[in-house]
C-alpha cells in the first residue's frame, strides 16, 4: 500500500519488516570493539519496572508528543518550507524545531520494531511525507531557513543556526525507521541530505562546524547502516576540526559551544553538558571506526575525560551540568544540589557516551553509571503517569520556591516545552532501551543492566536464549533460566554494581539425574563481572543475589554545598525526602539524619507501588531558625523518624520540599 503527497509516493509499512535485530548503535565487524552490542530487537522487557515504562510510553507518551507537535506548529513549519517565497512570519517556535521530529519519529520507529501499531505506521508515513515534500532537490532541509525564502542563508549561524544538529537527528530517525521497521523512506531522505552535506562540508569546502554537536554520531550510524565510507570521513572531519575557538557568538564563547580545546588535547569534559556530551558520543563511534594508530589519541581522551567526569563533575542521580548559565559542567566538585541543572537530555547523552565506552573497552564502570542514570537522573524526567516532563533535575527544592523560569522543577512537570528538546529525547530512549541491556562476544553473554524478559545471542558455535526473572530494583534476585545454548562451553557474564558487597550466583543444573545438586555459590566482586563457564543445558538456571542494604552515602569534602551531609541509596536506587510522607509540622527544609536503623518497606499504594526507607532523624529547633553560639553548635534536635521515596517519584503529588542530601546530626559526624 502506497500514500502519496504533492507526487512523492511514500510506503505504508503494513507489517513489522526489520532488516536485522540491531539498536541504536552497530559497530561494523571490523570496529575495534571488546564487545558487542545484543540487538534491541533480541532483547525482550516484559513487566516490572521497565517494562511498565515502556507500555507507559508507547500508550501514552508518544501519542501525547504528536499532538504536541502538530499543537506547537512543527508540522506547519514544514509545509511554510515547502512553499515558495518568504513565509518566515508564519513559522512558530525556535530555530531548531525540526529536531524535535525527528527525536520522536525515531521514538515511533524503535516501537513499531517493537509491535506494529497501525496509528504509530501511518504517523510515520505522514511525518516522512512532509519531509520528502519540503526538501530542495540537492537534499537541503531546514524549515527554519528554508520558510525566508533565501537559499543564500543556509549556514549563515554555525553557532546557533543547528541545521547540522537537526540532520544529525533526522539521520538517527531514518536509521532507526530502517533497521526497527523496515521502512526505507525516511532514509531515503536521510541520505539526500547526508549526501548533500558530504558535498558542502569538509577539507576545502565549507569550513563551519555546527554549534550543537550531534551530527558526528549519527553520520557514524548513517555509515554502519549504509556501508558509505564518506560519511564516516565526514564525521572524523567534524570531530578533527574541533576544538580550534572557531565557534563563538550569542554571548558565548568557544567552551560554551565545546570548542575551547582539540579532543585529543582534553583533560576534562567542558562547555553546554548536552553539546559535549553529544560530542564525545560521535567521538567515540569515530574511534572505534578508524585503524588503532589513527584513533589512539581519541580513545585516550575519552577515557580520561569520562573518569574526570564520574570524579568530579558528575551527581549522585547521575546528572550532568551544574550551571543555569549556559546549561553547563561546572567547575570540579561544583555540584550544588539547589541550582544543579541536570538536564534531562544530559542524561541521555550521558548513557549514550557510556554504552559506546563500554562497547569499545568491556569495562563494567561504564555500565554502572548507565544503571544510575537510569533509574535516577533519567527515569525522574517523567511522571508516573508518562504525560508530563522535567526539563531541569535538581537535587533541592525548599519549601515555598517560586520558580522563576517554566523549566524550574519547583514549577512541577510540564506537557511540553517551548524548547521542547527533552520528551521526545525521552520518548526515544525508552523505546530503544532493550538495546542498552546486554552485551556478547564469540563465547560470551553479559548482562549488563537488570530487566525481566528474554534475550538471545548469536555465538560463534551457535544461538543463546535466556529468560530473566527479577523484581529489580525493587529486590536484588534475579534468576536466569537458560532456554537454547550450544554444546560448547561459554560463559554467562552477571554484572556486579560497584555499590554491591556481598554478591553471590547460584548454578542450578537442569540435569540432576546423577545426583547433581546446586553449586556452591560464586562470590562477585563489586564492580566486575561474575563470570560462569560451563557447557550449558536448555534448563541449567543461575541466581544471583545482590544485597540491598540501606547506605547512606557522604559526599566528597570538595563539594562546599553539602559538606557535612549525607544521602539515602538502596541498591540503585537514590532516595530523597519529600514533605509529603514527614510527620505533621515537619519540613524537609530543617531535617537532619542520625545514622540509626532503617527499614525498607514495601509500599503498594504509594506512587504506583514503591519501596520506602524510614530511618531516625530530627528537626532542629522543631522547625524554628538555627540559632549558632559561639561555638558553632547548632540548636537542639527534635527526634523525628523520616521517610524516603526513590528520587525518580518525586513531584507526583505536587511540589513541596524535597532533598537528596540531608545534614547528618553532631552525633554522626563525630
Amino acid at each position: 500500500m502506497t500514500g502519496v503527497r504533492a507526487g512523492r509516493p511514500v510506503q505504508y509499512p503494513e507489517t513489522t519488516r526489520r532488516l536485522d535485530h540491531a539498536g541504536p548503535v552497530r559497530p561494523t565487524s571490523g570496529a575495534r570493539t571488546v564487545v558487542r552490542p545484543v540487538g534491541y530487537g533480541d532483547v525482550e522487557i516484559s513487566g516490572g519496572f521497565w517494562g511498565a515504562r515502556q507500555e507507559r510510553n508507547r500508550v501514552t507518551s508518544i501519542p501525547i508528543g504528536s499532538r504536541r507537535l502538530r499543537d506547537a506548529g512543527n508540522l506547519q513549519n514544514l509545509r511554510l518550507g515547502a512553499e515558495p517565497g518568504d513565509t518566515r512570519a508564519a513559522y512558530e517556535g525556535p530555530v531548531f524545531m525540526d529536531s524535535d521530529i525527528y527525536k520522536w519519529l525515531e521514538a515511533v520507529s524503535w516501537e513499531l520494531g517493537r509491535a506494529h501499531d497501525p496509528r504509530l505506521a501511518a504517523e510515520l508515513v505522514e511525518w516522512t511525507a512532509a519531509l520528502a515534500e519540503a526538501q530542495e532537490e540537492d537534499g537541503y532541509l531546514n524549515s527554519w531557513v528554508q520558510a525566508g525564502g533565501d537559499p543564500a542563508r543556509r549556514y549563515e549561524d554555525q553557532s546557533m543556526g543547528h541545521e547540522l544538529y537537526c540532520y544529525g537527528h533526522l539521520i538517527q530517525a531514518a536509521v532507526a525507521s530502517h533497521r526497527a521497521a523496515g521502512y526505507p523512506d525516511l532514509l531515503a531522505v536521510a541520505r539526500r541530505a547526508a549526501d548533500h552535506l558530504v558535498a558542502a562540508f569538509g577539507p576545502g569546502l565549507h569550513p563551519g562546524l555546527d554549534g550543537h554537536p550531534v551530527i558526528e554520531m549519527a553520520l557514524v550510524e548513517l555509515y554502519r547502516e549504509t556501508g558509505e565510507a564518506s560519511y564516516l570521513a565526514l564525521a572524523r572531519h567534524f570531530v578533527l576540526a574541533r576544538g580550534h575557538q572557531t565557534l563563538s557568538g550569542h554571548g558565548r564563547g568557544p567552551m560554551y559551544y565545546v570548542d575551547r580545546v582539540p579532543v585529543e588535547e582534553a583533560t576534562h569534559i567542558e562547555g553546554h553538558a548536552v553539546r559535549a556530551l553529544y560530542f564525545a558520543s560521535g567521538v567515540a563511534d569515530v574511534a572505534v571506526e578508524l585503524p588503532g594508530q589513527d584513533a589512539a589519541g581519541l580513545e585516550a581522551a575519552q577515557r580520561r575525560m569520562w573518569q574526570d567526569m564520574v570524579d568530579t563533575r558528575i551527581y549522585l542521580t547521575g546528572g550532568t551540568g551544574s550551571r543555569w548559565d549556559g546549561e553547563a559542567f561546572g567547575d570540579a566538585f561544583e555540584l550544588p544540589p539547589d541550582r544543579a541543572y541536570c538536564e534531562t537530555c544530559a542524561a541521555v547523552a550521558t548513557m549514550q557516551w557510556s554504552w559506546r565506552l563500554l562497547l569499545a573497552t568491556g569495562a563494567s564502570r561504564y555500565a554502572d553509571l548507565i544503571e544510575r542514570v537510569l533509574f535516577n537522573g533519567f527515569a525522574s524526567g517523567t511522571s508516573l503517569q508518562g504525560d508530563e516532563f522535567f526539563y531541569v533535575n535538581a537535587l533541592r527544592v525548599r519549601g515555598g520556591a517560586v520558580p522563576d523560569d517554566h523549566r524550574n522543577p519547583a514549577a512541577g512537570r510540564h506537557g511540553w516545552f517551548s524548547c521542547a528538546c527533552c520528551p521526545p529525547n525521552i520518548m526515544r530512549t525508552v523505546a530503544q532501551l532493550s538495546g542498552y541491556l546486554a552485551t556478547h562476544g564469540d563465547d560470551f553473554v553479559q548482562l549488563q543492566q537488570y530487566a525481566g524478559g528474554s534475550l538471545r545471542a548469536g555465538l560463534a558455535d551457535g544461538e543463546v536464549r535466556l529468560a530473566v526473572t527479577t523484581d529489580y530494583p525493587w529486590s536484588g534476585r534475579i534468576e536466569v533460566e537458560v532456554l537454547a545454548a550450544p554444546g560448547s562451553e561459554w560463559s554467562l557474564d552477571l554484572r556486579v554494581p560497584g555499590w554491591c558487597e556481598g554478591a553471590t550466583a547460584t548454578v542450578e543444573p537442569a540435569d540432576r539425574s546423577n545426583g547433581a545438586h546446586p553449586e556452591r555459590p560464586a562470590a562477585g566482586t563489586p564492580g566486575s563481572y561474575l563470570r560462569l563457564r560451563r557447557a550449558w543445558a536448555a534448563g541449567d538456571r543461575v541466581v544471583l543475589e545482590l544485597p540491598m542494604e540501606v547506605r547512606i552515602t557522604v559526599p566528597d569534602k570538595r563539594v562546599d554545598a553539602i559538606r557535612g551531609c549525607g544521602a539515602v541509596e538502596v541498591g540503585p536506587l537514590v532516595y530523597c525526602f519529600e514533605d509529603h510522607d514527614q510527620p505533621d509540622g515537619v519540613s524537609v527544609d530543617d531535617v537532619v539524619l542520625d545514622g540509626g536503623a532503617a527499614t525498607v518497606s514495601w509500599r503498594p499504594e504509594l506512587l504506583g507501588g514503591v519501596a520506602v526507607v524510614e530511618l531516625d532523624g530530627g528537626v532542629r529547633n522543631g522547625g524554628a531558625p538555627v540559632a549558632y553560639g559561639p561555638r558553632g553548635k547548632a540548636d537542639a534536635v527534635t527526634p523525628a523518624r523520616l521517610t524516603a521515596i526513590p528520587y525518580h517519584a518525586w513531584a507526583n503529588r505536587g511540589v513541596r520540599a524535597m532533598r537528596v542530601w540531608v545534614p547528618l546530626s553532631e552525633a554522626v559526624l563525630d
